[in-house]
């Protein structure tokens, strides 16, 4: 009786021990579906190569907070260089004829993409952040719905600064700071290194609809702050073009 009890309670552990496993398993794969990004189809196949936009004012218009020479070099050089090596890296591949945000949609961590992840990123985001500056006297302050947004999310507008300031001192090396976004349409803070941003839903740890980038590469601000980053972090608020974010708001909550 003992032997035959014995077996029985062997074989139901063995029983919930398999099940367990069973469902362990299930929940993983369901975590593993359920994490994977749901890519937006692509929209008309590009025919032409990338080319550098042109400032949409002149490289003098943002002094003093951001010097002539440092936008004539990072507009003309770097910005410049990032289009010449995306051209070089999409030739030849899936993304020979993508539009340049359906590539940062489906740019992955590979070593295949590192080329066009950097590049692609690079041209999308100097691009992003020259239309998200205006000179001073221009600038304007958020209204109308992105500024209720902006009380929601963040308390008040100076909260918001004090949140993206921070984020911007505090990326490690080359990197970005961002207001996004998100899939629930409220507001975010979030930081990405090198030339990534939000849009790159396989790469991003956090991804959204920016709708303003500071550029915290020493590249941006060194011929005038040198190592001061904090200080420059200040100063771009002088020159952000609010009119600019307010559409990109607009288009992100509303389409």
């Amino acid at each position: 009786m003992q032997k035959r009890t014995f077996l029985k309670t062997g074989v139901l552990l063995g029983i919930a021990a398999a099940s367990s496993s069973f469902w362990a398993a299930c929940k993983s794969a369901a975590k593993t579906t359920a994490a994977a990004p749901v890519l937006p189809p692509p929209k008309t196949r590009r025919s032409n190569p990338f080319t550098l936009p042109p400032l949409p004012y002149d490289a003098a218009a943002l002094e003093p907070h951001i010097d002539k020479m440092t936008m004539e070099i990072h507009h003309g050089k770097h910005h410049q260089a990032y289009v010449n090596n995306l051209n070089d890296a999409v030739k030849d591949t899936v993304y020979a004829d993508y539009e340049l945000e359906d590539i940062l949609f489906r740019i992955t961590t590979a070593d295949a993409d590192k080329k066009i992840r950097n590049n692609g990123g690079g041209h999308w985001n100097h691009t992003f952040f020259w239309q998200s500056l205006s000179p001073a006297a221009s600038a304007g302050a958020p209204s109308g719905n992105l500024a209720t947004s902006i009380n929601t999310a963040f308390g008040s507008l100076d909260q918001l600064k004090e949140q993206f300031n921070n984020a911007a001192k505090g990326v490690f090396g080359s990197g970005w700071a961002w207001l996004c976004v998100g899939k629930d349409k409220s507001l975010f803070v979030t930081t990405t290194p090198n030339q990534d941003n939000p849009l790159m839903l396989q790469v991003a740890s956090k991804t959204g609809t920016p709708i303003l980038g500071l550029d915290v590469w020493e590249h941006a601000y060194y011929l005038k702050y040198q190592n001061k980053r904090p200080d420059y972090v200040a100063a771009f608020w002088n020159l952000v073009n609010w009119k600019e974010v307010g559409m990109r708001y607009e288009k992100a909550m509303f389409g």
